[in-house]
């Protein structure tokens, strides 16, 4: 009889127990911590640059050239529209660069030396309605350049526009120019032309902070 209550007593005991730790089971809290995946941006002067195409002849020949000088504070943001847009920049006519040091010469003092504030070009990257554009200040003018633009999944950015250079008042630069390169920008007609359209493209690779 006393081995009967016993049992009865571990069983009771055991059913007490275990019911505790069934409650504590179910009004436990479990906690998952999230880590914030943040991905930034950032547009450095050092990883950009700035190439030009111009035209001479009728045949509309090629002549490259670029700035080797960019200036621009350090820019970030979450998607790379927003690290490129508003981007203020600022270009020194004398970084000016065609691996011809005569010609460079003469771009400098005849095309942009017959300009308004030859000395630089300023400018802002905008970013708007799924659009990009550079609103450029040259020879006193300030006009938007519309620019289609490219970004790779590596994070390698393009940016192309076409300058006319009359919407800029630059035509007389631009016949300034002529006059000093009339013979060199002679084609196989006998015709001296410097084209007043500008090919412009921008080049930089989005770093992460």
């Amino acid at each position: 009889m006393k081995s009967l209550k016993f049992v009865s007593l571990l069983v009771i005991v055991s059913l007490v127990f275990t019911s505790c730790k069934d409650e504590k089971k179910e009004g436990e809290i479990k906690t998952t911590e999230t880590v914030e995946n943040t991905i930034t941006y950032v547009v450095k002067p050092e990883a950009t640059n700035v190439k030009w195409t111009a035209y001479k002849t009728t045949d509309k020949v090629p002549v490259g050239g670029e700035f080797a000088t960019l200036n621009f504070e350090e820019k970030a943001g979450a998607t790379p529209e927003e690290a490129l847009n508003n981007l203020e920049f600022s270009i020194p006519v004398s970084s000016l660069f065609t691996k011809d040091e005569t010609r460079d010469e003469k771009l400098k003092t005849s095309f942009f030396g017959a300009m308004l504030n030859p000395e630089l070009l300023k400018g802002k990257i905008k970013y708007a309605n799924n659009t990009y554009a550079a609103e450029i200040t040259m020879n006193g003018v300030t006009k938007d350049l519309p620019l289609e633009v490219n970004i790779t999944d590596e994070r390698r950015v393009s940016m192309k526009g076409t300058m006319d250079l009359k919407d800029w008042d630059a035509l007389g630069a631009l016949e300034s120019l002529n006059k000093v390169c009339f013979d060199l920008h002679k084609g196989a007609d006998g015709v001296s032309k410097t084209w007043e359209d500008v090919a412009i493209e921008v080049s930089t690779f989005l770093r992460d902070k």
